[in-house]
């Protein structure tokens, strides 16, 4: 044992004085004139500095071979390569562009900013999400293109990418994999946006990179970013939501020193019942609090971060149109869920290679309480009126037990050794698992008590031609699940991928990648037997059903100038044993008896759009994209919970004053088409447009930076009912006008 420590040391501890300098200076590449305040950043160390008034910075690294990423508005963001020790003297030149700058992309192996990237991935930032007046995280990543919600009211959303949701688009947050007991319709996210700092978005199977359940994509979202070295700073900010009476408040503060830094962030969110233009919608209510933190170290040749998020949510679950009232606390039946997420993530970095190690530890608590008798609906229907008194009457839960009552425990594990650069090789082998428990302990149980163990290996490497990039890997998995009482299964898939990107005119990038997924069935689907409250019906599991394995060929050509940016991603997904739920005619309890049954289904569509900036008006920007999807069953039978498509055209405006910087103004009409290829028990959806408009400034107040944001969402209160809405069946519209108000202050 003191062997083994005193190896780890040794290896921990190498290299760790033996620092080395290099210098550089950034220029404008047409002029040649310095560019200062440019930002330096090294993304796997996850430091930097900026450049100084003469456009040099200097950086104190350990023998090795490092990726830097130089960026600044205005300029087209450049990565590059360099080895420890060298004597050369950096000189970086920068080409003007229109476009945003670049991030690198952390949902993908090689860590690549999106322009050298083989898989076509989106990237947002928060802060545009929440300034487009998004209530939810749920809610705002439906402004990426291909990407849309299954909403319950405004608390609950699932993400839908390209048509496919539920337990087939796979969410990582905080670099670990989010198990919350997502199978459920009537299941959300539990994470809150404070705290965030960007979310990208892979569009198709990427069971090669994470396994099962990866089949239709990832949600990957990116925790704030520790304070720079020797540096620290706090914020907080509140939102005001006119539609909901509602607010969103949020602070932290965050610090560094040569080695260790951490930070903190908590936030509260309120929300009576969202308005339309006809009546309050009941029991949208809902109250969350969320707290976040983390600890990190950086050596030389070691970093480590430790992070916690810990996630309260009391939500009301809709019935109907009742009481019309502006209190927040939920009526009955709701959801009290308590979500906490532990997770490590460690590099150790040798001198042309590195091991990455991710642990988490999830813990998900849902209750559901509900009411022993039902009122009569016509007496309650559009009441108004009501006394405190009544409302505080129906909402006396302290006594109540759960009548569902839910635990789920999952340890994950992420290992991946970053193989030394083989000529044009750089390959990454690693093995993933996680080990997971479902316990019981209401009255109600929607799905047994079990324990399911995953393992998977697997392999990818990206490959430097002078023409062309070559991405390409392979993956096996094994999932095993004991069901307490009852049966066991196992399940097993061999998945692989291959990528091109190429320049097939100086200004045309081209990507073609061919990829396979697997999803393996969830125990709802394997064991259910019993009402699942909010979706009105009985199902029934069924032991029988096989992996849902799917193969998909996905294109996407982009032309890109110093002015204007067209793109078109277009995909074709077929998927084998596709799992879905039919009625068999009977009727339990009063609630239709739906079964799980397997076809092969197909989906297919795009995302087209274009981003322009004229010339000479530096400020503007014309952005519009279309989407569209169509699935089918082989019987032709469509499939349910498919977005209809849409057409978005947004024109923004970027400039600055002696005054205020960061001033953005936007007009955005978001135009959803009818929904006429519905499933045989969905209706179709009606046409409608959503007009919006806001704007934001950064100023001084007391030497400190605040944001002041105001936004207008469904600006003409249309009356419309979202196709993917779950109180679509109940005919309940969807929210009116909102005007949004938001204040950061900057410490």
């Amino acid at each position: 044992m003191n062997r083994f420590l005193f190896i780890v040391l040794g290896i921990l501890c190498t290299n760790i004085y033996a620092q080395n300098t290099i210098d550089g200076k950034v220029l404008e590449q047409s002029t040649q004139t310095a560019i200062p305040y440019a930002t330096i950043y090294l993304p796997e160390q996850e430091t930097g500095t900026i450049t100084d008034v003469n456009g040099e910075f200097s950086l104190q690294l350990s023998k090795g071979t490092y990726k830097i990423v130089v960026s600044f508005i205005g300029f087209q963001t450049q990565s590059l390569t360099v080895s420890v020790p060298t004597e050369d003297h950096l000189t970086i030149e920068l080409s003007k562009s229109a476009m945003e700058m670049e991030e690198v992309i952390v949902s993908t192996p090689f860590h690549k900013l999106q322009s050298e990237n083989v898989m076509k991935v989106e990237q947002k930032k928060i802060r545009d999400l929440k300034a487009s007046g998004a209530l939810t995280l749920a809610e705002g990543i439906t402004t990426i293109a291909g990407v849309e919600s299954v909403s319950t009211g405004n608390s609950i959303g699932k993400p839908v990418i390209r048509g496919l949701s539920s337990n087939r688009v796979l969410v990582y947050t905080q670099g670990v994999r989010l198990e919350n007991q997502q199978f459920g319709d009537e299941h959300g996210l539990g994470i809150n946006d404070a705290g965030i700092e960007s979310v990208e978005v892979i569009k198709g199977p990427a069971s090669l990179l994470y396994g099962s359940d990866a089949l239709g994509g990832v949600l990957y979202l990116n925790p704030e970013r520790f304070a720079n070295r020797d540096e620290s700073s706090a914020d907080a900010s509140v939102n005001y939501f006119s539609n909901t009476k509602g607010y969103s408040t949020n602070a932290g503060y965050k610090a560094s020193s040569k080695g260790f830094k951490f930070l903190f962030r908590g936030s509260l969110t309120e929300h009576s019942d969202y308005d339309t233009k006809q009546y309050r919608v009941t029991n949208t209510r809902y109250r969350e609090q969320d707290f976040k933190a983390g600890l990190g170290y950086l050596s030389s040749n070691f970093k480590t971060e430790l992070r916690y998020n810990l996630n309260n949510a009391k939500l009301g679950l809709p019935e109907g149109i009742g009481i019309q009232s502006t209190a927040k606390t939920p009526m009955l039946p709701f959801q009290n869920i308590d979500n906490h997420i532990f997770s490590s993530k460690s590099t150790l970095f040798f001198e042309n290679s590195s091991l990455d190690v991710t642990l988490g530890y999830l813990y998900n608590n849902r209750k559901e309480f509900e009411e022993e008798h039902h009122h009569d609906e016509d007496e309650e229907e559009h009441e108004e009126g009501h006394d405190e008194e009544h409302e505080e009457d129906h909402n006396e839960h302290e006594e109540l037990e759960a009548a569902l009552n839910m635990k789920l425990k999952t340890f994950n594990y992420d290992v991946k050794y970053n193989l030394p650069a083989l000529g044009r090789f750089e390959t990454i082998v690693g093995v993933q698992g996680m080990s997971q428990m479902n316990s019981n302990y209401g009255e109600e149980i929607l799905i047994p008590d079990a324990t399911t163990n995953d393992f998977g290996v697997l392999a990818t490497s990206h490959i430097h031609f002078e023409t062309i990039d070559v991405q390409l890997g392979a993956r096996y998995d094994l999932r095993a699940i004991a069901i307490e009482n009852s049966f066991d299964k196992s399940f097993n898939s061999f998945n692989g991928a291959l990528g091109f990107k190429t320049h097939l005119f100086e200004k045309i990038t081209a990507r073609l990648n061919l990829a396979t997924g697997f999803r393996a069935p969830n125990l709802a689907e394997l064991a259910s037997d019993g009402t699942h409250e909010g979706t009105n019906r009985y199902e029934i599991g069924n032991e029988n059903l096989a992996n849902e394995q799917n193969f998909q060929v996905d294109l996407a050509l982009e032309y890109k100038n110093e002015h204007i940016e067209l793109f078109a991603n277009a995909f074709y997904n077929k998927v084998n044993d596709y799992i879905f739920l039919n009625p068999n005619g009977e009727f339990i309890d009063e609630d239709p008896v739906f079964l799980y049954e397997q076809q092969n289904a197909t989906l297919y569509g795009g995302e087209f759009g274009l981003h322009l900036h004229p010339h000479p008006i530096h400020w503007l920007h014309l952005e519009s994209s279309f989407e569209s999807v169509t699935g089918q069953l082989d019987n032709d039978d469509y499939l349910p919970l498919i977005p209809a498509n849409s057409l978005t055209n947004t024109l923004r405006a970027e400039f600055n004053s002696k005054s205020m910087k960061n001033i953005n103004v936007f007009i955005k009409l978001r135009s959803t088409f009818a929904q006429n290829k519905v499933n045989t028990f969905e209706t179709t959806s009606d046409a409608y447009n959503l007009f919006s408009i806001g704007a934001g400034s950064t100023f001084k107040i007391f030497k400190n930076d605040m944001n002041v944001s105001i936004s207008a969402t469904n600006l003409f209160d249309t009356a419309y009912v979202h196709h993917l809405s779950r109180l679509k069946p109940d005919g309940i519209l969807n929210m009116g006008r909102n005007v949004t108000v938001g204040v950061t202050y900057a410490l």
